[in-house]
């Protein structure tokens, strides 16, 4: 399954709230040993290690959608070539916002938090952010959960013993803003988290859901994936049962992730055709 460098697009993975890029650990590992470029850089001032956010989260205080479209855009730009990019969570969000700007030869949204125009959501949508929303002074502050909101919200199909595990290794604060910008996006014209679903132009978009998702349930992704069907871009739905929000670190990650990198890899062989079709 390894093949050369030289015709391997490179990957970057976009970490969501209460991640670091550690999240990603398994996954640029398994992509680097395929023949991949990877990487995985931080949102703006998370460049430090779990340890030293969890006694310093202020530095994330303040942190919105745009910022980190606009931080992790020069980062594609950077790239040899047009990257894969990969979104978890709110790394989704963005995911979709880049190739909406024309960046990335593919696109992939895992669990994405949803865009400007998906109307409802869920109870457990709104269980899981409760910790921010509920206090409106958290737009501007940065929020840790607790063991049992991090079960609940991330790892809900694991054991406590399991789930305290992957907190302990990953868990960081996170900032507010991004989760009032998701709120009020229906209430504002120019919302930060607004995607031109009509775009025929944007490459392929991959739309991850997961059936045991408390953050992100099925339905969120579903309700993403309508708003597109009148673009004439690829974009693709795939659901994997019992899969909890950390997906990148629960027992199907691997499968998950050699999915990510098959479909990717099929589309832009498959532009490719068409590119030299279109040529002759």
């Amino acid at each position: 399954m390894n093949e050369s460098t030289d015709t391997q697009h490179p990957i970057v993975l976009i970490h969501g709230l209460w991640l670091t890029p550690r999240a990603w650990e398994r996954w640029t590992e398994r992509y680097t040993a395929l023949g991949h470029q990877v990487s995985a850089p931080a949102w703006p001032g998370m460049e430090i290690e779990v340890e030293a956010l969890r006694k310093n989260p202020d530095v994330m205080n303040g942190l919105g959608v745009t910022e980190v479209a606009d931080f992790y855009e020069r980062i594609v730009r950077e790239q040899s070539r047009p990257p894969i990019i990969v979104g978890h969570s709110f790394g989704g969000l963005i995911t979709q916002i880049l190739l909406d700007r024309g960046l990335g030869v593919a696109g992939v949204a895992i669990h994405p938090a949803p865009i400007k125009g998906v109307l409802r959501l869920p109870l457990n949508s709104l269980r899981s952010a409760l910790p921010v929303l509920s206090n409106p002074g958290n737009r501007s502050r940065t929020v840790a959960l607790s063991p049992r909101q991090f079960h609940y919200a991330f790892t809900n199909t694991l054991t406590p013993q399991e789930s305290e595990a992957i907190y302990q290794r990953y868990h960081v604060p996170a900032p507010g803003r991004p989760l009032f910008q998701v709120a009020a996006a229906n209430l504002l014209r120019h919302a930060a988290t607004r995607v031109d679903v009509r775009n025929g132009t944007r490459a392929p978009l991959l739309l991850i859901a997961g059936g045991a998702d408390h953050t992100v349930p099925v339905t969120l992704v579903r309700a993403t994936y309508r708003l597109y069907r009148k673009s004439s871009a690829v974009t693709d739905y795939q659901e994997f049962a019992r899969m909890p929000h950390f997906s990148l670190g629960a027992p199907q990650w691997e499968k998950v992730a050699d999915h990510v990198v098959h479909w990717a890899r099929r589309h832009i062989t498959r532009q490719a055709r068409n590119n030299r079709g279109e040529a002759r």
